[in-house]
């Protein structure tokens, strides 16, 4: 045998880091323990499943049908374990095992990993965040059931969603879709509870939130206080979740939160508070709060005033004057110079154009009776065109304000700076969204073939995101307590590198075997930094 026959090289790259994070979470033994281990099988359901979640975090863009080929060149027996052959991660097998996690219960699996994560890591847990977005989907997803007869289903339900056209997010309304809501914590942005609902857009949100965080709460037990945009707000999720702790925005559409907004002026800052405001980044809000009762709910109520906000609002505002202006020239052109056959003719004309106008109106001055060329009676209007002052004041007055509301009162009573900042932290769920649709991960617009399988695929994309964002908070914890950075992609030193860019810092890793030896190549002085401060388990793959 030649010297070169001797020698096998493998790439190991980042992969070790999510396999060391898969098994610092222990998600192989929930899935054989939930699963069982068929001693006929040649790789666990927990180890397929490992492979998936490897895979989806190798960001190639490789779809499932192409699976096996993503370990030809991996070094796969480290990664999975000895005698593990990429031919044995085909598509019947992977089928198998999404069709079992399906069968046995998605969201119960998640919480299981979601309990583990809790016991073995400290995370902050004192505020959690609710959101929803829509995913578009290709292909044919057809049901025998009536979804009239599924109306009245539990929230957590054991029918397979329906996969339809409606509203979208992503603004493809051509497209099918289907929808997420995410439940992650404030701290270190990790996946607590995700749900997939039906997909016509209009069944996430404002009909389900409510029953969302009742039945998170009742299947994770803290004391969580939930954080969500407007539309949990309305008087039946009020209702449904009363007993819960929560911050949300108040939608402009109700009556009382346009009164406030027009008549209550925000409170001065005060030049003793002016550096406390600075050092927590809010020293350009100001705000007032108001003790309100609706939907039976005693809560606070925070007028806030973003002076960035009502400089943007105010700009937009001028915009759309001076646009509404050419356009109100041009309809009262057109409406003098038309020729009437009765009064209400123009009139029903100068109600439609009207219509079109929100800051600006023409107002008829006079109707003239005459005669056209043809000699027939005629009649013409004379307007002009003047400012909605009332209109144009309110949205002044309005410019850079906004409500939120808690029923945290009294002796819970948080401080007016926590309750903004806490609901400016609701971009978290909103990175989370940015990850699962980022074109190198899964899919953007992915196809499987029945609504079981979105579904599943959705549970896994959620676990990888889990997986990434918790060995991101660990590295940046890490990072804190020893004060020490690392180089970013521009070469700064950060104390808060992305997991991404570890990964790209770990590309060209190799595992090597080499006359029987097995070794780990590449593994630079920075490398070994970083290593440290990530868990023993991810250490163990390299080291």
């Amino acid at each position: 045998m030649s010297y070169l026959e001797e020698i096998q090289v493998k790439n190991l790259d980042h992969l070790g880091i999510v396999a060391g994070l898969i098994d610092e979470i222990g998600i192989v033994k929930i899935i054989n323990n939930k699963l069982g281990i068929d001693v006929r099988e040649k790789i666990s359901a927990g180890t397929v499943v490992k492979s998936i979640l490897i895979n989806g975090l190798g960001f190639v863009s490789r779809p499932l049908y192409l699976f096996s080929q993503f370990f030809q060149d991996k070094a796969i027996e480290k990664l999975l374990g000895e005698r593990i052959k990429p031919d044995y991660l085909n598509d019947d097998k992977i089928g198998r095992v999404m069709d079992e996690l399906y069968k046995y219960g998605l969201n119960d699996i998640f919480i299981e990993v979601v309990l583990e994560v809790i016991k073995k890591i400290k995370i902050d847990l004192k505020y959690s965040h609710l959101d929803s977005t829509s995913f578009h989907l290709d292909g044919e997803y057809k049901r025998e059931e009536d979804k009239e007869k599924q109306e009245e289903e539990k929230i957590i339900k054991e029918r397979p969603i329906f996969i339809k056209k409606g509203y979208s997010r992503d603004h493809r309304p051509d497209l099918k879709q289907c929808v997420l809501d995410l439940i992650t914590s404030q701290d270190g942005d990790i996946p607590l509870f995700v749900r997939v609902g039906d997909g016509d857009g209009n069944e996430s949100d404002k009909a389900v939130f409510g029953k969302v965080l009742v039945e998170f709460k009742k299947q994770i037990k803290f004391d969580s206080i939930m954080v969500c945009d407007s539309a949990l707000y309305g008087q039946e999720n009020l209702q449904i979740i009363q007993h819960l702790k929560w911050i949300t925005r108040v939608p402009m559409t109700i009556k009382k939160a346009k009164e406030l907004v027009q008549n209550i002026e925000v409170e001065e800052v005060k030049d003793e508070d002016k550096e406390k405001r600075s050092d927590l980044n809010l020293e350009s809000y100001t705000w007032k709060e108001e003790i309100v009762t609706y939907g039976g709910i005693k809560q606070t109520w925070l007028i806030v005033l973003s002076e960035k906000r009502q400089k943007s609002d105010l700009e937009k505002l001028e915009k759309q004057l001076s646009q509404e202006e050419k356009k109100s020239q041009k309809f009262l052109k057109e409406i003098q110079s038309e020729e009437f056959e009765h009064p209400q003719a123009a009139r029903y004309k100068l109600k439609a154009i009207n219509k079109k106008l929100r800051l600006l109106e023409i107002k008829e001055v006079e109707l003239i009776e005459t005669y056209s060329k043809k000699k027939e009676k005629i009649y013409k209007m004379i307007s002009l065109i003047i400012k909605k002052d009332e209109e144009i004041s309110r949205k002044t007055k309005e410019a850079g304000k906004f409500i939120l509301a808690t029923n945290l009162v009294e002796e819970n009573k948080l401080e007016a700076s926590e309750i903004l900042i806490t609901y400016k932290n609701q971009q978290s769920t909103e990175r989370g969204f940015r990850f699962l649709k980022d074109p190198l991960f899964f899919t953007d617009s992915f196809f499987v073939e029945k609504p079981e399988r979105i579904e599943t695929m959705l549970f896994l994309m959620s676990l990888c995101l889990l997986i990434y964002n918790l060995g991101q908070r660990e590295l940046r914890n890490c990072l804190k307590r020893v004060k020490k950075g690392i180089n970013n992609q521009v070469g700064k030193v950060t104390l808060r590198p992305t997991l991404r860019w570890i990964f790209q810092c770990f590309q060209g890793i190799h595992y090597v075997i080499l006359n029987g030896v097995k070794q780990i190549v590449n593994l630079t002085e920075e490398r070994r930094f970083i290593l440290s401060l990530l868990p023993a388990s991810c250490q163990r793959y390299y080291l």
